[in-house]
């Protein structure tokens, strides 16, 4: 009836013997090949999406401590001396000569210890009737500018990815994003953790406080490629897939991914542009099974 069926429409063009031919010809066609070019009403129905190309930045995300760029020890110029008098606070701001504390054998013979330069009292061990020592723990420590940086530990790995200049974006809490750049690069590797330090460089100028633990998100370079949504990965024996979807049947393939940002990750290669694939691949589905193609954006209408 089918073979019958497909003649309607050659009714007006085609006289009754042309018409007995090609009946017989499309009825002796295996009905395989006639059914391949159907979609069975019981296919499931399965959300698609269209690949297309976009760009994921490699990005090292560190931990580290929020640092001074600059801090001078202040120390008296001679041991053994008395601390007589503590003239200014942890926190305050000074200017360059300004006293900080008096010091000596007796408060007739005291000195004055005077800050060498302008900036913020960070530490103090200054305590009224303490020694002040001239080689051990610094009277007060004066944080210079406003320069910081944020020490972070790197695995060795992500270390070899690092230069200097490269953009950083800096979290610290109760403060807005940070932009920075990275400064400096250590030499060695912690023997121990295998660990090694880098220094970022915080642009800010807000006060900062200083040991405040934050993150640094490194740019180190950028690759641009085919993306599909994580969800669209499957990970089985036969290695990373993505079920493509052609002619509503489900083609299998294998897929080798690179960086992953936002929920997508990049496919290197085995999956083109412009490419149908299941937004949310799964084990039900098969090699060569029948499906209902919906794009993704007419799934949530």
């Amino acid at each position: 009836m089918k073979c019958i069926a497909a003649l309607l429409p050659f009714r007006g063009w085609l006289n009754r013997p042309a018409r007995t031919l090609l009946a017989a010809a499309l009825c002796v066609l295996p009905q395989s090949v006639l059914a391949a070019n159907e979609t069975p009403a019981s296919a499931a129905a399965v959300t698609v999406l269209t690949t297309a190309k976009s760009c994921f930045s490699d990005v090292v995300d560190a931990f580290g401590l929020l640092i001074p760029r600059e801090e001078i020890a202040v120390r008296p110029d001679r041991p053994g001396l008395k601390v007589q008098e503590v003239l200014v606070d942890i926190g305050q701001t000074v200017t360059a000569g300004q006293a900080l504390a008096r010091i000596g054998q007796s408060e007739t013979n005291a000195i004055t210890v005077q800050a060498p330069a302008a900036g913020l009292i960070s530490a103090s061990t200054a305590v009224v009737g303490s020694i002040a020592s001239g080689k051990g723990e610094a009277l007060f420590n004066i944080i210079t500018g406003n320069e910081f940086d944020l020490a972070v530990r790197v695995s060795t790995h992500d270390l070899a990815k690092l230069k200097v200049d490269q953009p950083a974006t800096i979290r610290i809490s109760g403060i807005d994003d940070l932009q920075g750049k990275v400064r400096q690069i250590g030499a060695t590797i912690d023997p121990n953790s295998q660990l090694g330090t880098a220094f970022i460089a915080v642009t800010s100028k807000r006060s900062l406080l200083v040991n405040a633990s934050g993150r640094a998100s490194i740019k180190t370079g950028e690759s641009c490629g085919v993306a599909v949504p994580l969800t669209a990965i499957l990970y089985s024996s036969a290695g990373t897939v993505v079920q493509v979807v052609r002619r509503d049947r489900v083609e299998t393939r294998r897929v080798e991914t690179g960086l992953m940002s936002g929920g997508r990750v990049e496919i290197r290669e085995g999956l083109s542009a412009g490419e149908t694939v299941v937004a949310r691949a799964g084990a039900l589905l098969r090699e060569g099974d029948p499906v209902r193609p919906i794009m993704a954006d007419a799934a949530k209408k």
